[in-house]
């Protein structure tokens, strides 16, 4: 198998009861946009009972209801922030470090440097993040449509949760690739961790209808939400879908 091969993304999903949660960044095949998509699934019912709720540029996650709202740690926090040219998305809390690095100058990966896995025993979930830096063609003294995205990973190095591995892959944008990762290999008890690299995958037509691609290959009974953001390199104009089951 080329180690260049282009996925569909239902192959790499449709048949996964449990993928977890998952970040896919890249570039629209047409070259013109930025592309982030991040979903959720769950198998409990503190899990399920979220929602993906707009807040400006930001998507924050919400209690469906929050009367059954039992733990919100590890399950509610902001998946996705915008600051300037940069956009953050993450599996958990992880999305305000990087926010608050990157305004500190500091890099993705320094900045997710004081961070580690999930503390839930016995799955030590790994905490997986994205970010996109871009230019825009009206920002003073730059060149337009550049762009490039990092993935990043931290996981157990053990069956204990003794050592954090941490992995950052960096990447140069190609007109229609993206890149995916996710949280789990699959459903299981503990839950299998994700290894390798991230997955190339293919970014075709418009965003809504890869969002929709994403979301309909998705196991019916676990997923819980999706989101999808693309950015426009030439004018900055930002388009965001969200996509919940509870309604």
């Amino acid at each position: 198998m080329s180690v260049y091969k282009i996925n569909k993304i239902d192959s790499l999903i449709k048949d996964n009861p449990y993928v977890g949660r998952g970040i896919i960044l890249g570039k629209s095949s047409d070259g013109t946009k930025a592309i982030a998509v991040y979903f959720i699934m769950g198998r409990s019912e503190n899990s399920r009972n979220r929602v993906f709720v707009e807040t400006g540029n930001d998507v924050m996650i919400k209690a469906f209801d929050e009367a059954k709202l039992s733990d919100p740690s590890l399950i509610i926090y902001y998946p996705l922030r915008k600051l300037d040219n940069t956009l953050i998305v993450t599996n958990g809390d992880q999305t305000d470090t990087v926010y608050k690095g990157i305004k500190e100058g500091k890099s993705f990966a320094e900045a997710l440097k004081s961070r580690r896995f999930e503390p839930d025993m016995p799955n030590l979930t790994p905490r997986i993040s994205g970010i996109i830096q871009y230019k825009t063609a009206d920002a003073d003294n730059m060149t337009g449509g550049e762009m490039s995205y990092e993935l990043s990973i931290l996981k157990s190095g053990d069956e204990s949760g003794t050592v954090c591995n941490r992995y950052t892959f960096s990447y140069e944008a190609i007109n229609g690739l993206g890149h995916f990762i996710h949280t789990y290999q699959g459903d299981g008890n503990p839950l299998p961790t994700f290894v390798g690299e991230p997955d190339r995958v293919e970014l075709s037509g418009n965003l809504e209808a890869f969002v929709e691609n994403v979301w309909s290959n998705l196991n019916e009974e676990n997923k819980i939400s999706i989101l999808g953001k693309s950015i426009d390199l030439s004018t900055g104009e930002v388009e965001t879908i969200v996509i919940n089951k509870n309604k």
